[in-house]
């Protein structure tokens, strides 16, 4: 029956130009219930959201919350219609506390001035219903991306939303956090909410979900009740064939030691404590541990982002001292960083542009940059990444999280560096991009290359390594053969000094 859905979405079509982006969904959300929405990169996920939300005008279709039409122009206008969106990539004012955040656009007042003391006694009532420990006055900057997300969920709580878009909520989060959350998310269902849970995991879809719906090149291939489906199917109807692996045959045949850390520390908060490991060329070595363990943190120490206090880094039996980024990549380091948007693209710039900035001396001819050199380079990048765009002429930020990621992996191909250090490399990338940027990692490591990534994925850590480091509370806990080890080890070394 009509009145039993919160929404409806209805023949929604979107084109950009002459590229039809979305293709005639339908969609239906039950009152209460959790739609998991999968697809590939650059599926329509995004794009349907944003005709949602009022961010893009629909070309044709109808919406309806409730049973009535509706048609936004603007987010502010669906929020407060009680339609609540938590981004991936936050967008939050980092400088500011969270009650700033929470209360953007809509400050209580009393007598024409901001009631700061409503704002705290309904904070502090809000998190408590969530079960949250957050501090109203804490600024954001100061918090971890978890807790960061934590506020963004309890904000489109706030709204007295009556639906919730989680997109990739979990890939910042610990094993902990997660369950956090799912109970959340329970106890919010039972109050009528509804969600629609754009993730990539799939265990987490067969967890937390009530039904399933799969997009495929902007058309809906499938939606089914969550216990009519299995992996196989969902797997097949994202990419339009079976993959009977997760993970490509991890071929590569590491060389002698090549790089060594030894006794690093580092010098600010988090303080990184004594730190020694050797890698070997060709070597593809993991940084596994819970959210906060110093992981990101080990590798912008290597990288010349973090200072490091003491201990060396030694490198084809050369000790390095690296001050900056740049002396870093001019001794053949590379560095994808985990938050592709704050530190890994130029948004405003386009595909070629992104390709090229960190090796420009390589583009010039007669001193000066040769624009068929840059374009040519893009090209190249697009081709072997395989790249979904129209041209490298096209806006990084209209591209999908996956494929922005593989523009910025090219970036770095591009300088053809020796050691590679890859933070989070598939963060909220779907399961055929995934195959393709563990394929290039297990290739680069067979062409010589020295990998060092991190990864929160068990399964990926565990899939795609030859060794791995598991950290615990900013030291080092313990180095294991991947063949040798499992998830038990894996946890139990994580949690070895907390």
């Amino acid at each position: 029956m009509e009145e039993d859905y919160m929404l409806q979405i209805r023949n929604l079509s979107k084109s950009f130009a002459k590229n039809k982006v979305l293709d005639g969904i339908n969609l239906s959300v039950k009152k209460g219930s959790v739609l998991g929405l999968m697809g590939e990169n650059g599926a329509g996920k995004s794009t349907m959201m944003k005709c949602l939300f009022g961010i893009y005008a629909k070309d044709e279709g109808q919406i309806s919350l409730c049973g009535k039409l509706i048609d936004f122009n603007s987010p502010k206008e669906a929020l407060e219609s009680g339609v609540a969106m938590v981004h991936q990539e936050l967008n939050q004012c980092l400088d500011r506390s969270v009650l700033d955040n929470l209360y953007l656009g809509r400050y209580p007042k009393r007598f024409g001035v901001i009631d700061e003391a409503k704002m705290l006694k309904d904070s502090i009532k809000l998190f408590a219903s969530l079960k949250m420990n957050v501090n109203p006055q804490q600024i954001m900057r100061k918090m971890s991306v978890s807790q960061r997300q934590m506020v963004e969920i309890a904000k489109a709580v706030s709204y007295n939303a009556k639906i919730i878009v989680l997109d990739e909520p979990t890939s910042s989060l610990t094993e902990n956090e997660v369950k956090k959350l799912f109970s959340i998310v329970d106890e919010l269902r039972k109050t009528g909410v509804s969600f629609v849970y754009i993730s990539h995991k799939m265990d987490e879809v067969f967890q937390i979900c009530d039904e399933v719906s799969v997009l495929r090149d902007g058309k809906m291939i499938m939606t089914k009740p969550i216990k009519e489906t299995n992996m196989n199917e969902l797997i097949a109807a994202m990419v339009g064939r079976s993959l009977e692996k997760r993970f490509p045959d991890v071929d590569n045949e590491p060389g002698d030691y090549i790089f060594e850390v030894k006794n690093l520390s580092t010098k600010y908060e988090p303080v990184l404590e004594d730190i020694s490991f050797k890698v070997k060329k060709g070597e593809i070595f993991g940084l596994y541990g819970l959210v906060g363990a110093g992981r990101s943190e080990l590798l912008e120490a290597m990288f010349g982002i973090r200072t490091v206090a003491s201990g060396e880094m030694i490198y084809s039996g050369k000790k390095l001292h690296f001050n900056s980024s740049r002396e870093a990549m001019d001794n053949s380091f590379a560095l994808v960083t985990e938050e592709r948007k704050l530190n890994g693209m130029f948004a405003k710039a386009d595909i070629e542009f992104n390709t090229v900035i960190t090796n420009l001396e390589s583009y010039k001819s007669k001193g000066i940059l040769s624009n068929q050199k840059m374009y040519e380079a893009a090209i190249r990048e697009v081709k072997l990444m395989h790249t979904k765009c129209v041209s490298p002429n096209e806006l990084i930020s209209s591209l999908s999280g996956g494929n922005q990621q593989k523009v910025i992996i090219g970036k770095w191909i591009e300088r053809q560096p020796e050691i590679f250090l890859l933070d989070e490399p598939t963060r909220g990338i779907d399961v055929g991009a995934k195959y393709e940027i563990y394929q290039l990692i297990i290739n680069m490591a067979k062409q010589g290359k020295t990998i060092i990534v991190v990864s929160s994925e068990m399964p990926e850590i565990l899939g795609i390594t030859n060794r791995i480091a598991v950290m615990s509370n900013h030291k080092l806990a313990g180095i294991v053969d991947t063949k040798e080890t499992n998830q038990e080890e894996l946890l139990r070394l994580s949690a070895k000094y907390l």
